[in-house]
């Protein structure tokens, strides 16, 4: 019942805007937005319009626009007691709507209160209160998307920066789709002739046939390894890069992280150990997402609410993707520097020769001389940066496309992986496509090969849909918004 009845629920944000929006999507959905539609004549009947119309008019008690309909009543202003907004209908019949389904969108009024009323109003004509995500879960049943087309609307809506979302829109339009879909074909193709060499090998040689089977094996591995291989900057892409800002108490990290955020949310003083806690947003620098993190001073100190911040910043460090580890190069270094070095071993790091508009004591000879022979190498960026006169940023940003996506970051027609789940099934299709090569060189029996084969063309269906099961469909459109 539940796939088949009439839902509705409010699609934009619920807070004081221009407008709000209210979907229904069903069966019924045009004859419910009747019983709460009233045109300026009070004669038009949406279940007599054309498809893909829109509509003047008010949303009006399911009783009062009935009431309209049957004694023709053309007072229908605003003015009226019955009325509950002003409004502009759109009506979409099925099949060419968002769910495959007869649609119809009432915008009305931003606000909490209008939006609320106008739901109320359509779910006592007759609608159910949708659950999250379930006018996407639709379109998937209805065909009309898959999966990861499924899943990529929600990455359009939680992204981050126009590259990310690039991706997401191109993923909606089913470029991963395809792709996937594309390798499943050839290998069921390949595992029908496998079967049909068992069932009548004296007119189908496998062993002639078996070095064109192992270069297809080959050819699938290598295109599924090149998706694979995005996945991590991907990762990156899609929810940012997760950044601590590390270094002694007073070497400008608070003034780097209000920088960054072109706002005073850390406090800065030239009080030593001032930051006692770690502050975290997300910022947008040079079209790249950041999660970043500013952590307290780490030093060795008595104070006990001091110590507790050292402790979350080393816990900071410790999930981090990159380090800014900012020197204050008015200062000379010290063993404190190197054994901050020692912590932050094994990290991307970028080393930030902060406050260089002071007198310098400390300049990048000195610091890559520290950097090595720490063990950190001779390679590791070091940049002059000053957060008071705001001068490095560029050299910052050109180090961080150079340390996470090769130097550039530009979108392309390349399908990028941002799903983890995605990810985990291309390493189990993958592990099979692997085991498939181990039983073609060990000259295993043919009926072997398509065991590992079907292996790896079921994954690959997981991430379209077409294997998944009806829990993972569920707890994936569980994620989604209310109203998507």
């Amino acid at each position: 019942m539940e796939d088949t009845d009439t839902i509705a629920a409010i699609s934009t944000a619920v807070s004081e805007s221009g407008i709000g929006v209210i979907r229904i999507s069903g069966p019924d959905a045009v004859e419910i937005a009747d019983r709460v539609y009233r045109s300026p004549g009070g004669k038009k009947r949406l279940a007599e319009v054309d498809t893909h119309t829109i509509h003047y008019g008010f949303i009006v008690e399911p009783e009062a626009a009935g009431n309209a309909l049957q004694s023709g009543i053309s007072d229908a202003s605003e003015k009226s007691a019955d009325v509950i907004d002003e409004v502009l209908v759109s009506v979409m019949r099925a099949p060419r709507t968002y769910t495959a389904e007869d649609v119809v969108e009432i915008s009305c009024h931003g606000g909490i209160l209008a939006v609320t009323r106008v739901l109320e109003a359509v779910l006592k004509a007759g609608a159910r209160a949708a659950h999250p995500g379930e006018f996407t879960k639709r379109a998937y049943l209805n065909g009309r998307i898959d999966l990861t087309e499924a899943e990529a609307v929600m990455d359009v809506i939680e992204s981050k920066n126009r590259f990310a979302l690039q991706n997401a829109v191109s993923q909606v339009q089913g470029t991963l789709y395809r792709k996937i879909e594309e390798v499943r074909k050839e290998m069921l193709y390949q595992s029908a002739h496998i079967e049909a060499c068992l069932d009548d090998p004296e007119a189908l040689s496998f062993e002639a046939y078996l070095p064109e089977f192992s270069s297809e094996v080959q050819q699938w591995t290598k295109e599924l390894s090149a998706l694979l291989a995005t996945a991590d900057s991907g990762r990156l892409m899609q929810e940012g890069i997760r950044t601590a800002i590390v270094g002694k108490p007073n070497a400008g990290k608070s003034s780097l992280m209000n920088l960054l955020l072109g706002e005073d949310r850390a406090i800065v003083t030239p009080v030593a150990g001032t930051t006692r806690d770690v502050l975290t947003e997300t910022i947008t620098v040079g079209g790249m997402t950041l999660v970043v993190t500013d952590t307290a001073g780490i030093r060795e100190t008595d104070d006990l609410v001091e110590k507790i911040g050292v402790q979350r910043a080393k816990g900071a460090i410790e999930r981090a993707d990159l380090i800014f580890y900012l020197i204050d190069s008015s200062t000379y270094i010290d063993t404190e520097d190197q054994e901050i070095l020692n912590l932050i071993q094994g990290k991307k790091i970028i080393i930030l020769q902060n406050k260089t508009d002071l007198h310098t004591l400390t300049d990048e000879r000195q610091i890559r001389r520290m950097a090595s022979e720490t063990g950190l190498g001779d390679d590791i960026p070091v940049i002059p940066f000053s957060a008071t006169e705001k001068t490095g940023l560029d050299e910052l940003v050109s180090a961080l496309r150079t340390m996470f996506f090769d130097g550039k970051l530009l979108f392309n027609d390349e399908i990028v992986i941002t799903n983890a789940r995605h990810k985990e099934l291309l390493k189990r299709a993958l592990e099979s496509l692997k085991q498939l090569s181990k039983s073609i060189d060990s000259q295993m029996p043919e009926d072997f090969y398509t065991i590992d084969l079907m292996s790896a063309y079921e994954a690959l269906g997981e991430i379209t849909g077409q294997e998944a099961g009806e829990d993972l469909v569920d707890e994936i459109f569980s994620r989604f918004c209310m109203g998507k």
